[in-house]
């Protein structure tokens, strides 16, 4: 796809440009949209968090949809609902805000489990069924939810099965000095996003989704993934360790960070680059074993297994 680096890196100048000093952020949120995966940012109040993701929505041209999540929501404010046609006699179902290219969840954590098990079907298989009736829903699609992980007051802790289904965690961080001085120079008078309009086509996103997952991965690096997950399994200080579907998503997210590289095979190196933000929170720690974060344990683990072979090209 000739056009592929130029697409990404329009989408990357646009989250740049409106997320002051954070490069790394901006690119695993590219790779994850890449992947066709779904992105977890967990950080406090106040380090853009929503704004990432509604700079990383508006970047492509379809349908965005956000929404704050309360322990008074429902599921179907999620999924949409079936209503009763008085004229018609018959029920409608009318499709909620998940029926969108990209849907902001802020501060996922606030609903209850209940109404956070609605976007379950909705992050693995791309549909939603209501009252027996499968409904697709757009292509691409991709969930960037926020969390506070400080303030654990009125929350609800996200369910293991739901975590599995976010492709990779983030987290902000404060920005350095001479960041934080260029927002305010250059965001203090309004929203940054103000008058800015999509850099890629609905269509070009979902092509770009498309040509990542063309991407050749060698028996050799799938071997790798598989060693690194089975390192998480038998880890003495984990109590839990990668699902097969996290390998899964390991791979989707090493293919999307070469083509990134501009390449269009796998190299032992991209699947290491993304193994932290894929892998460490799906991860439980055995704390009686002192076990420290998840991150350095993943960071353990790539130092433990054995990295193969680098192919020098498709193919080999």
């Amino acid at each position: 796809m000739e056009s592929f680096p130029q697409h990404t890196q329009a989408i990357l100048d646009r989250v740049n440009a409106v997320i002051d000093g954070k490069p790394e952020a901006a690119r695993t949120a590219l790779t994850v949209l890449l992947a066709g995966g779904h992105l977890l940012v967990e950080d406090v109040p106040g380090v853009g968090k929503t704004m990432l993701a509604r700079t990383l929505a508006s970047a492509i041209g379809g349908t965005v949809a956000r929404i704050q999540f309360t322990p008074d929501l429902l599921p179907t404010d999620i999924t949409g609902v079936s209503v009763y046609d008085q004229a018609r006699r018959e029920f409608e179902f009318k499709p909620g805000p998940v029926f969108a290219n990209v849907v902001i969840g802020d501060e996922i954590n606030r609903a209850s489990a209940k109404t956070q098990s609605a976007l379950l079907e909705c992050m693995a298989e791309g549909q939603v069924t209501a009252d027996g009736t499968t409904y697709r829903l757009a292509a691409p699609f991709m969930v960037v939810a926020t969390q506070n992980p400080v303030e654990m007051d009125g929350t609800f802790p996200l369910p293991e099965a739901q975590r599995d289904r976010f492709t990779a965690r983030i987290s902000m961080g404060y920005p350095d000095a001479a960041a934080e001085a260029t927002m305010l120079a250059d965001h203090g008078g309004g929203s940054p996003l103000a008058g800015l309009g999509p850099v890629v086509s609905v269509a070009d996103a979902a092509r770009l989704v498309e040509h990542v997952r063309g991407i050749h991965v060698s028996d050799a690096v799938r071997e790798y993934i598989v060693a690194l997950g089975a390192a998480t399994r038998s880890h003495p200080q984990l109590r839990l360790g990668a699902s097969p579907r996290a390998l899964l998503q390991l791979q989707a997210a090493a293919r999307a960070e070469a083509a990134l590289s501009g390449r269009d095979w796998v190299l032992p190196d991209d699947v290491r680059t993304v193994a932290v933000p894929v892998l460490a929170h799906r991860l439980i720690l055995d704390r009686r074993a002192g076990a420290s974060s998840a991150e350095e344990l993943v960071l353990s683990v790539l130092a433990d297994v054995r990295v193969p072979a680098e192919p020098s090209a498709r193919g080999r």
